[in-house]
């Protein structure tokens, strides 16, 4: 696998907090300002970065992120425009790991043994295909393993301990556990239930468990992270950058600044959920 996953999630063990990892849409609004907010992510306190790769079709996501892909395409991007940021990205950040987020659609059309070369090539760490289940993990799953590319899988309320080992079973880098049934920017869950959940994960485990899905504010990642190794945010950034947008949809001189403001609250709340929980 590579290396970066495991040395990110290892040293922040260590410093004793979980993770920040943030969610958004490639190309939203646009690629070079998506590019601006890739780059600005570390700085704000962002540990993982998971890239979306805009789709026509995406079953899982809420209205924002339904959205913020419609605004992608529209703009041009392609999942060839998606690899090239997180190229530009990489160029200059070697340490931050890159999780591709999205569909198997444009990986199918832009053929899976190509995709995993470019995806590696580009500095990409691990992906996450939500509509791909482990029956059909000799699609991309296995083939994206044995060349080192991590392969992250979803775990939901609703994934019971006779199912969670074979949602396990080729597993790597971390396991998303998807807090509530739903799609993204659903509310939050109970805070108090998310300890459990992580627990009856980690005993079929020992992979970091991050937790997203409803997550919107440092309080909410506060809460989140006092038992999980890491905090998901996707929606809450997504709609910052639409809330930014001109009428038109194009980005404004606050739309970076917009994002980084906001990954520092979200970042804030995640360092100090140990400290909480400790109270």
């Amino acid at each position: 696998m590579t290396a970066r996953m495991d040395k990110r999630f290892a040293d922040l063990a260590a410093e004793g907090r979980p993770a920040l990892v943030t969610y958004f849409m490639g190309g939203d609004p646009d690629f070079e300002t998506s590019l601006a907010i890739m780059k600005a992510l570390p700085s704000a306190g962002s540990d993982v970065i998971e890239l979306g790769m805009p789709f026509s079709d995406p079953m899982a996501d809420g209205p924002a992120i339904q959205l913020a892909g419609q605004r992608a395409l529209k703009a041009g991007q392609t999942l060839e425009k998606t690899l090239e940021l997180a190229r530009r990205f990489r160029a200059d950040d070697k340490d931050t790991p890159i999780v591709l987020m999205g569909y198997y659609n444009p990986i199918y059309i832009h053929g899976v043994d190509r995709f995993v070369v470019d995806a590696l090539e580009a500095g990409v760490d691990g992906l996450i295909v939500v509509d791909l289940p482990p029956e059909m993990d000799d699609e991309l799953c296995l083939p994206a393993l044995a060349k080192g590319l991590n392969f992250i899988r979803l775990a939901t309320p609703t994934t019971d301990d006779k199912r969670l080992p074979k949602v396990l079973q080729n597993t790597s880098g971390f396991v998303y556990y998807v807090s509530m049934n739903g799609i993204t920017g659903s509310a939050l869950p109970d805070p108090s239930l998310i300890g459990g959940a992580v627990q009856r994960i980690k005993s079929h485990t020992n992979l970091p468990v991050c937790v997203g899905f409803g997550v919107k504010t440092a309080e909410h990642a506060r809460a989140i992270g006092a038992s999980a190794d890491g905090v998901v945010v996707g929606t809450a950034i997504v709609n910052q950058v639409a809330s930014s947008l001109t009428g038109d949809g194009q980005s404004t001189g606050a739309t970076v600044p917009g994002v980084e403001a906001l990954v520092r609250g979200l970042s804030a709340g995640v360092r100090g959920s140990r400290l909480a929980a400790a109270e």
